[in-house]
């Protein structure tokens, strides 16, 4: 399969899970350079602004066409790309969840990710896809990884217990990926963004991350604190909670909001006191990457960069110095030159033997490992720090009691975006900037 492809402005685009956090972004970026044949699927969440009727299988808005399909069907899945034939895919779609609901649902967790993920990977292969991207997240590192994180850290100890069946599942989607590459030509790479927060991000606090979750909860303990019954009740008409919605009585709303951290404590001066309960000491530091940042790195490697590229700056760079305690034996190794590793991407080996599986090209001594790509800002913020942001943008006087009976988790997640960086790419919008433009989304929506 030939790896030098470009991607043309009407090159038909597939991209899954185009209706989440980071396929609506993927799909915005791509028409605002000019993309003009883009096909998405949705299954539950439907297109944002779409005036269709539901039962029909088929939405088209802002020129891009939706087809309902469920990814976790293979053989709708098989049926769609052979109707379909897209030349370029980006992988987005994932079943996803805060820490609550990773470790509550593993097994969904883990199955339906990689389900999907088989799905589309080996339908691609099949169907002849010029160039895939897979998106995976910064969880498959370790769960005491050395900070910052770099790609060479993966599988070098244990994962973090709470989501490890996702990491797996994505780590396996990396390696599927990679496999495909040396085995069959694909031209498929993986990226791995930080923390993402943006429009169309999960405000459930069931099972929201936390910047969104943070989000709307000061957001609605500034409509309590101002005692503003009508905002609350246009918030949970959007998005009820555990079922409470608007048409609940006070009582019944007051008592859902306090189980979820949003606590009224007195009157002071003629005001509700309002308490926002926040997981942990505050003291975690974690990195969050604007989602549009996020979708802007995707669309210019899949323009610009091939895997071919990857690894040939990976394995022309100077050996990894054994510094930080890893394993030796898991950090890739350089190889001869450049054209060894060109020769890796362009030599499909179908028909190797079972004794040479990766090819003539490739001895032992010159493992392919480690081609996925962060995507990251390199710079991080206490949880502690991120609350008083948030409290501050929204107007939200109360108080942020940090609840230290609850587990802190992980105290440090900060990725190495060098790679990203040596590639091309660097982000654009800071923190304070993005959480700003998220809230104002927010409040569009719940007003809508």
């Amino acid at each position: 399969m030939n790896n030098n492809v470009k991607m043309q402005k009407s090159s038909k685009i597939f991209v899954a899970g185009g209706t989440g956090l980071v396929g609506s972004a993927i799909i915005e970026n791509l028409l605002n350079k000019g993309y003009t044949n883009i096909v998405a699927n949705y299954h539950t969440r439907v297109p944002n602004n779409s005036k269709f009727n539901i039962k029909h299988s088929t939405l088209k808005t802002n020129s891009v066409r939706y087809e309902k399909l469920d990814l976790l069907d293979t053989v709708a899945t098989e049926a769609f790309f052979k109707q379909e034939k897209p030349e370029f895919v980006f992988l987005a779609a994932a079943k996803v969840g805060g820490i609550i609901a990773n470790n509550t649902y593993r097994a969904d967790f883990i199955y339906e990710n990689l389900q999907i993920q088989n799905n589309i990977i080996h339908q691609s292969y099949l169907n002849g896809v010029k160039k895939l991207m897979f998106l995976g997240s910064t969880c498959i590192y370790p769960k005491n990884c050395p900070q910052p994180m770099k790609e060479e850290y993966l599988l070098t100890s244990e994962l973090e217990y709470t989501n490890e069946p996702y990491a797996i599942a994505k780590i396996a989607g990396i390696k599927m990926c990679e496999s495909y590459n040396l085995q069959y030509g694909t031209n498929y790479i993986s990226v791995m963004p930080t923390n993402l927060y943006g429009p169309n991000d999960n405000f459930d606090l069931e099972k929201s991350h936390v910047l969104p979750a943070l989000i709307r909860k000061i957001h609605l303990g500034k409509a309590l604190e101002d005692n503003n019954w009508d905002a609350i009740r246009e918030d949970l008409n959007k998005l009820p909670i555990e079922g409470i919605d608007g048409s609940a009585s006070e009582k019944e709303i007051l008592y859902i909001l306090d189980k979820y951290g949003i606590k009224s404590l007195n009157i002071k001066h003629s005001k509700l006191n309002i308490s926002i309960e926040i997981w942990g000491s505050g003291k975690p530091r974690r990195e969050f990457l604007w989602s549009h940042d996020m979708a802007d790195a995707c669309v210019f490697l899949m323009e610009n960069r091939d895997f071919k590229d990857i690894i040939s700056q990976q394995f022309t760079n100077t050996p990894i110095t054994n510094n930080l305690s890893l394993s030796q034996s898991t950090i890739t190794q350089p190889m001869a030159d450049e054209k060894s590793c060109e020769a890796l991407t362009q030599s499909p080996i179908t028909n190797a033997p079972s004794g040479n599986a990766l090819g003539v090209h490739q001895s032992l001594s010159n493992e392919v490992r480690n081609t996925h790509i962060n995507i990251g800002t390199g710079v991080d913020i206490s949880i502690k720090e991120l609350a008083e942001t948030i409290k501050e943008i929204v107007g939200f006087k109360g108080e942020l009691y940090f609840n230290t009976e609850k587990p802190d988790g992980t105290m440090k997640k900060l990725t190495d975006p060098s790679k990203l960086h040596s590639l091309g790419w660097h982000h654009k919008v800071e923190l304070h900037d993005g959480i700003r433009r998220m809230y104002e989304w927010y409040k569009g929506k719940t007003n809508e």
